[in-house]
C-alpha cells in the first residue's frame, strides 16, 4: 500500500519524517511527491540535496520521488492506489480531493494529522 508525502514544511519536519519511517517498517510504501524541480531541471546541482539527505535517511528509494514541477500533484497521483497525501498546502490538497481518489490530509496546524493517517490506513485494512 502506497501512501505520498510532500516534502518542504512537511516532511522536513522531524516528526513526519519519524511518522514516515514508522510506515517503511510497517511494510508501507512511502513516496516523496513535491513541487519542486527535479532530475535536470533544478537550477543548481545541489538544490534537492537536503531531499535526497532525508529521503535516503529515512529509507525512502530515489524512484519513489516524483518531482511535480509545479504542476497539480494530483496529476501524479491520480490513478495511481495512494491512500493518503500528506501536506502543507491547502490548494494543493483541494484538488487531490477533486480530482482524485487519494485522501487529502491536511498538516499545517493541525494536531491530528498523524490519528488521520493511521484512521485511513485501519479503514483500508478493515479496522475501525
Amino acid at each position: 500500500m502506497k501512501v505520498s508525502f510532500d516534502f518542504d514544511s512537511t516532511l522536513t519536519r522531524k516528526d513526519v519524517q519519524l511518522f514516515a519511517k514508522e510506515l517503511i517498517d510497517r511494510g508501507f510504501e512511502v513516496w516523496i511527491v513535491t513541487s519542486r524541480f527535479g532530475f535536470g531541471q533544478e537550477p543548481t546541482k545541489t538544490w534537492n540535496d537536503d531531499l535526497f539527505k532525508v529521503a535516503s535517511e529515512i529509507g525512502i528509494p530515489q524512484e519513489h520521488i516524483h518531482f511535480t514541477c509545479i504542476t497539480n500533484k494530483s496529476e501524479f497521483l491520480k490513478d495511481k492506489d495512494f491512500l493518503f497525501h500528506l501536506d502543507d498546502d491547502n490548494i494543493e490538497l483541494e484538488s487531490i480531493k477533486e480530482e482524485t481518489d487519494v485522501e487529502p490530509i491536511y498538516l499545517f496546524g493541525n494536531k491530528d494529522w498523524k490519528n488521520d493517517c493511521e484512521k485511513i490506513l485501519n479503514k483500508k485494512h478493515g479496522k475501525n
